[in-house]
């Protein structure tokens, strides 16, 4: 993501740095603010009825809110005893800053914090057994 920030009577180009993901597996299931939210419930649903008894779903920052209702929804909407559990975290994010006046200026980096949430859905009925 890119946007321009004036400090220090000096315009700079803001380049934010994707977070490090948790590993890839085939049931991890990451959200963002511009996910398709009716392909992710089809994609979750056929994953959870097809090959897996558990499925991970994970929102950081913005996306806190639309990874929950994801989670709550398949809940609500599956004909399994769907269950789910959270965790939450903060993840380290670097934003870089070029400057746009200069180009002998080294570039800066700036470490923020954000939230992060972590969801386990899963089949009451088949964890149990």
């Amino acid at each position: 993501m890119e946007d321009t920030t004036e400090a220090n009577s000096q315009q700079y180009l803001i380049r934010k740095r994707l977070p490090r993901h948790l590993p890839k597996r085939k049931n991890d299931i990451y959200i963002t603010r511009k996910t398709n939210f009716v392909a992710q419930i089809k994609k979750c649903k056929e994953l959870l009825e097809a090959e897996f008894k558990e499925i991970y779903i994970h929102g950081l920052g913005a996306a806190i809110n639309r990874a929950i209702n994801l989670a709550l929804q398949l809940k609500l909407t599956s004909s399994k005893n769907l269950e789910v559990s959270a965790t939450t975290s903060t993840v380290e994010l670097y934003d870089d800053f070029e400057s746009l006046e200069d180009a002998s200026v080294p570039k800066k980096s700036q470490l923020r914090q954000n939230s992060a949430i972590h969801i386990k859905v899963y089949n009451l009925v088949e964890m149990a057994s």
